[in-house]
């Protein structure tokens, strides 16, 4: 498994807002939406093209287009849906698939309560939207998902990470694994506290995004 932090001023910039609680709602989702674009230029700097030549208005030229099959972006319910417009701004094409995990406050363990996924994901490269990298539980079960059913790579994109997060993903998926497990993302903070939050992080993701439910 490996971890890209962008290291950008404009990313700074945006994470430091989105930190700060005097940060209203549509205020927040903007500066989301920018911050996943600048992670997803990150995100997708290998993903995979082919070669073409185009015809230009006064000669011939050599370039690329991306390979099929077309990548697979995977919003988690519900504050993954805050990040998808700003992934899909660079990956229009990109087909969409859906996952919904609930974490019990107890335990700290997510279940899954949807999955909308291809069965079949051969040669497929996928990209997570998960803003929260905390106990790693989440981002574990959905890679696993993935990676069974045949995902070429997964890249998971968060606005933040903490450390408890990054190291159970890098037990789970070690560098041997024939699938290329990526996390890409903004920060990583100090610690989680005893209710599995990010310290200092942002506060919960989907209540900011959405509203407390």
């Amino acid at each position: 498994m490996q971890t890209l932090i962008a290291d950008h001023p404009l990313v700074a910039h945006k994470l430091t807002a989105l930190r700060d609680s005097r940060t209203e709602t549509p205020t927040f989702r903007r500066l989301t939406d920018e911050l996943v674009t600048l992670l997803a230029y990150e995100a997708t700097r290998h993903v995979r093209v082919k070669p073409v030549s185009v015809q230009t208005p006064v000669g011939m030229a050599d370039g690329v287009k991306l390979a099929r099959p077309n990548p697979l972006v995977v919003p988690v319910l519900r504050a993954g849906i805050g990040m998808l417009d700003g992934m899909a701004r660079l990956l229009p094409r990109a087909d969409v698939g859906f996952v919904g995990l609930a974490r019990d406050e107890e335990t700290l363990i997510a279940g899954v309560y949807a999955a909308r996924l291809p069965s079949d994901l051969a040669e497929r490269e996928t990209f997570v939207l998960d803003p929260m990298l905390a106990t790693g539980g989440t981002l574990v079960t959905v890679t696993s998902m993935l990676i069974n059913r045949g995902a070429a790579n997964v890249t998971a994109i968060c606005l933040l990470a903490a450390p408890e997060g990054l190291a159970r993903m890098a037990e789970a998926f070690p560098s041997d694994l024939p699938a290329r497990v990526r996390v890409v993302t903004a920060a990583v903070d100090a610690r989680l506290n005893d209710n599995g939050y990010i310290v200092p992080g942002l506060g919960d993701a989907g209540d900011r995004l959405f509203g407390v439910i």
